[in-house]
């Protein structure tokens, strides 16, 4: 999942550039947009260096972690079927990682520096931006899986006690979810609304509140306390206490695979 443990690097922050995408770039801008805590880089392509003139985006992984390229590049491919999405153009590995070529979507990320002053307006486009994937991905054709108990199989493989939690909450309603459906992951237009949606490599179908909950829970990371309530009136569901409380704790107990 990349938003755990990632971060905007600073506009002074050097951001070494694999050499795999110094060659793809072919001498256009490259401005690092997004880094991770396993080394992972993400690039904006050519044009002015603003989000709303880039060519194409660049995600890089060091070679351990290629099988996120490979899971990310086919969801994206699915899920564009139905939803504005980036669309793979390339992806390829060598000895020193894997990368990811998109197309850019046109729009800023929810917390681009933009929004700072509008939280609210983000806020609400993220929250219309999960309601509309939630209600367009085609449970019955989707072939990926979110679910519960593949995340605790993994944890609990991982040497995790997956007890803490407690059992799962009975099902609310089976839709195609984000699977990082932090802020950062929702793609605004100038008008505020949601364009797109970004980081798909955990995409499946699972309970919507596995989404809602992780959602709401990093408004407070990314716009401070306080947000949960608007948020829910935008997506239009009541809250829910149990399933938020259970699903944040799978969300910090979970195991990225590998």
């Amino acid at each position: 999942m990349d938003s755990v443990g990632s971060s905007i690097p600073s506009p002074d922050a050097h951001v070494p550039v694999p050499a795999a995408l110094d060659a793809i770039a072919a001498g256009r801008r490259l401005v690092p947009v997004w880094v991770n805590a396993i080394g992972g880089t993400t690039f904006r392509v050519g044009g002015s260096g603003g989000a709303d003139t880039a060519e194409e985006y660049l995600k890089w992984v060091p070679r351990r972690y290629a099988g996120w390229i490979t899971a990310e590049a086919d969801r994206l491919a699915w899920a564009g079927r139905w939803l504005r999405v980036p669309e793979v153009l390339d992806r390829g590995a060598d000895d020193d990682g894997a990368w990811l070529r998109t197309r850019a979507v046109r729009g800023w990320s929810a917390v681009d520096p933009r929004w700072r002053d509008e939280p609210r307006t983000a806020v609400v486009g993220i929250a219309e931006g999960l309601r509309a994937m939630h209600d367009t991905l085609p449970v019955a054709d989707c072939p990926f899986a979110w679910s519960d108990d593949s995340r605790l199989r993994r944890a609990r493989a991982a040497g995790v006690d997956v007890d803490v939690i407690g059992p799962a909450p009975t099902p609310d309603l089976a839709v195609v979810c984000h699977g990082d459906a932090c802020s950062p992951n929702t793609l605004l237009g100038a008008d505020g609304r949601w364009v797109g949606h970004v980081d798909l490599g955990a995409l499946g179908v699972a309970d919507r509140w596995a989404d809602i909950a992780v959602a709401t829970m990093a408004l407070g990371w990314n716009y401070g306390p306080g947000w949960d309530g608007v948020f829910l009136d935008a997506y239009g569901v009541e809250p829910d206490e149990g399933r938020t409380s259970w699903y944040r704790a799978l969300w910090n107990l979970d195991v990225d695979e590998v």
